[in-house]
This record gives structure tokens, sequence and C-alpha cells, in this order.
């Protein structure tokens, strides 16, 4: 036996001290086994604390006031103020607002206005799906406008020097476009997840190899051809087998008469909104998606492989990017030029914030958009310079940003209020309001 008395006897640990309880504290309930305790039950929804994320990566992944009330009243307070705010900078252009603001109006609801307003949002909504599909993730991909516009070219190249019956034409342009969009896209999410490099400025770099790869190769020696009587230079036409035709032919059907065509691929804009909306929110890949983006190492130990969800994720937005510019290469110019529409990337960064990442959302951001850009010219008459339109978009975003981040805070605030007075009484205020309702 050993001595408690000798020296050489190691001193054993004493456990430490257990603070004593304040009073009123309200005490855990024993778990199973404990002496005198019984298992817990199930958590009420209502008493867990609200889900706090960092304001950067909320704004990113469209998250707002989930009551429904305030999902109406957010936007439309964040209207009306970018309204407010955009009829002062017109007063102080020297313009009166009010004449400004109708002359817009009333150019912008004409029949060929219209039209031109929807094939613009076309293209817009296409962008800001490819923008959202990152976005959900917390992922930046700034390098839409250079995956849409290789995609745009390379195809086009296809398109022009393959001829296939319809539909397999149009089918090889649309395939390909897509093909060249994702795997752009993907040498980002591999740098990311390999290397760790920023997808920012990994996108922002592509970016501009894709500008400078597209002006190399749409030369006259190479992938292109000068147009006789101009300085513009274009790929080779696609054959008509390989065009989509305008929606003009079933739109008389239903009475609909526009003057001028509207995209025949309208429809597939249609569609990808559909199917983002499905994935995300009913299908497993869009569950890790968002897990994923919330906390990478808690979806790791929940199984889900979170570095390759980021090269999926870029992969489906590049996809979704390789078709922003087939409505405008099939249905219209039939080849890509010096006039193909840029910048379509960066307005879908815009389009997609003010849309807050949802399928409806964006479209609407879309036709305000295309609107603000189809009645710029206008504003000249008028004595306006164009570019204010710019600025109002601006506004516009930033006042919605702005507005939703403030009442997503103020909400949460209301329900931790709640949860903590639900805790401190001890009673479920939600089984009071059930059992009242009943």
């Amino acid at each position: 036996m050993t001595d408690p008395k000798d020296p050489e006897q190691p001193e054993q640990p004493k456990e430490p001290e257990l603070p004593a309880e304040p009073e009123g504290a309200a005490k855990a309930p024993a778990g199973p086994g404990a002496p005198g305790g019984e298992a817990p039950g199930p958590v009420p929804p209502e008493t867990v604390p609200p889900e706090t994320v960092p304001a950067w990566k909320a704004i990113l992944r469209g998250m707002g006031p989930t009551g429904l009330g305030l999902k109406i009243g957010a936007p439309v307070l964040a209207l009306l103020i970018s309204l407010g705010i955009t009829m002062i900078l017109l007063r102080i252009t020297g313009a009166d607002p009010f004449s400004s603001i109708q002359s817009m109006v009333d150019y912008g609801t004409t029949d060929q206005s219209l039209v031109d307003i929807v094939n613009r949002a076309t293209r817009y909504y296409l962008s800001a799906v490819a923008v959202a599909i990152g976005f959900r993730m917390a992922l930046l991909n700034i390098g839409v406008d250079g995956q849409y516009r290789l995609a745009a070219f390379l195809a086009a190249v296809l398109g022009g020097a393959v001829t296939l019956p319809a539909p397999f034409g149009q089918l090889l342009v649309i395939v390909a476009a897509m093909v060249v969009g994702g795997l752009w896209a993907a040498i980002a999410g591999v740098l990311k997840v390999t290397r760790g490099v920023s997808e920012v400025l990994s996108t922002i770099m592509l970016n501009a190899i894709a500008t400078g790869l597209v002006a190399y190769l749409l030369n006259d020696k190479r992938l292109a051809e000068f147009r006789p009587g101009s300085n513009n230079v274009a790929t080779a036409k696609i054959p008509d087998d390989g065009r989509v035709g305008s929606l003009n032919g079933f739109l008389s059907t239903i009475g609909i008469n526009p003057p001028n065509d509207v995209y025949g691929l309208l429809p597939l804009a249609i569609l990808v909104g559909v199917v983002f909306w499905v994935v995300i929110n009913y299908t497993r890949f869009g569950f890790d998606l968002k897990v994923s983006g919330l906390s990478p190492s808690a979806a790791q130990a929940s199984g889900v492989n979170a570095r390759r969800m980021i090269v999926y994720t870029m992969i489906a937005s590049g996809v979704v990017a390789g078709l922003i510019g087939m409505p405008e290469l099939l249905g219209a110019s039939y080849e890509y030029s010096l006039n193909f529409p840029p910048g379509l990337g960066f307005t879908g960064i815009t389009v997609a914030l003010l849309g807050r990442n949802h399928p409806a959302g964006i479209a609407l951001a879309a036709l305000l958009f295309a609107f603000l850009d189809q009645t710029s010219d206008i504003l000249q008459e008028v004595e306006v310079p164009k570019e204010i339109v710019g600025v109002m978009q601006g506004v516009v975003v930033l006042t919605v940003v702005i507005v939703y981040e403030l009442v997503r805070r103020w909400e949460i605030r209301l329900q931790q209020r709640a949860v903590a007075a639900e805790l401190a009484t001890g009673n479920d205020l939600a089984r009071e309001a059930a059992g009242s309702a009943s």
C-alpha cells in the first residue's frame, strides 16, 4: 500500500470545483441515464436561435426576411427609396424629374420597345442565373463575361463550319457553347480547391485571357473574315438549318403580333430558370451546394465533399454562362463579330443581386434593367445625359441590397428576443398559439 504521507508519492490531481449555479438560472435537462433525469424531448424549432450568417454571405446567397409581409414590403420600400434618390439626381442635373420619368415610361411601353426589352431581358436573365448559381454557394464567379464570350465565339465558329439538318445544327451549337463555358469556369474551381486561389482573382484573370483569345482568333487570317463594305470582322455565317426562328409565328396564333422578332430561345431561358429553382431547392445537389456555402467544415462533417462541390458549382455556373450569347447568335446575328453584345456577364452580377438569386426576382430585375437600357436614348431628347441610367441602376441595386439586409437583421433581432423570452419563462409559445388556433 502506498503511504499518503510519502513525499515521493506524486500528488493526486484534485477535481475542479464547479461554480455555484446562480439562482433563477435555467437548468439544462438531465440526459438519459442521469440520476433522476429523463431523456430530453425534441427541441421545438421555435426555441432554436435563428441562424447567424455573415452579411456578405447573406447578400450573396440572397437571404432576406422570411415573413410574407416583410418579403413584400422590403422590395417596395427599396424601390420607393431608389425612386426618390433618382428624382433628386435628375433635379441636380437640371432636368424635370417627373417629365423625364414620364418620357421613359411613354417610350418604354411602345410595341417595338417592349419587344426589345424582352430580348434584352432574355440575355440578362441567363447571365444572372449563371452568377446566382455561384452566389448560392457564396462563390463570386466574376468570370461569367469571359465564359460567355469565349463560348459564343467558338460555338459560332463551329456553327459556321458544320452544316447539319435541324434541329441537330442548333443543338450542336448550344451544346458546344455549354461545354466551352463549363470547362473555362472549371479552371477557376480547380485552382481554388488545389492551390487556394481566390475565385475572384482567377476569374478576373480568365476574363482577360478569354478577351485576348477572342481578339487573337477573330482575325481574317485565322477564324474570321472581313465583311464587304465595312471594317467589321466576323465568323462565317451560320446556315439556315442551324438558326432558331423567332417566336412571332407562335405569338400570332394567340393574338399577339409584335412589330419585330422575339428571340426564339426565350423558352430556353425560362426552362433554365425552372431547372435552377428545382435543382437548388428540391435536389441533393442543391442541398449540398447551400450547406457547403454556409460552412465547408460542417458540410465535410456531414459527408459532403465541399471541395468537389466548389468545382461542380463553378462548372454549372459556366455551363449556364455559355448559353448567354445563344439567343443573339442563333436568333439575330448568326455570327460572332465586333458588334456582339459586350458586358453581359457584369450586368448579370447586378441583376442577380437585385433579384435576390430567386428565378422570379431575377426575371423582374432583368426586365427593369432592360427597360432602363432601352429608354436611356430618349433621355437625350429631354436634355438629360443618358449616363444617368447607369447611376439609376446602381442606386436601385444598392438600395435593395441595403434595405433587405437591414430588414433581415431587424427580423433576426425580433426572433432572438422571442426565443429569449420563451426560454426565460419556460412557456412554449408555439404550442399555446396552436392550441388557441384550434
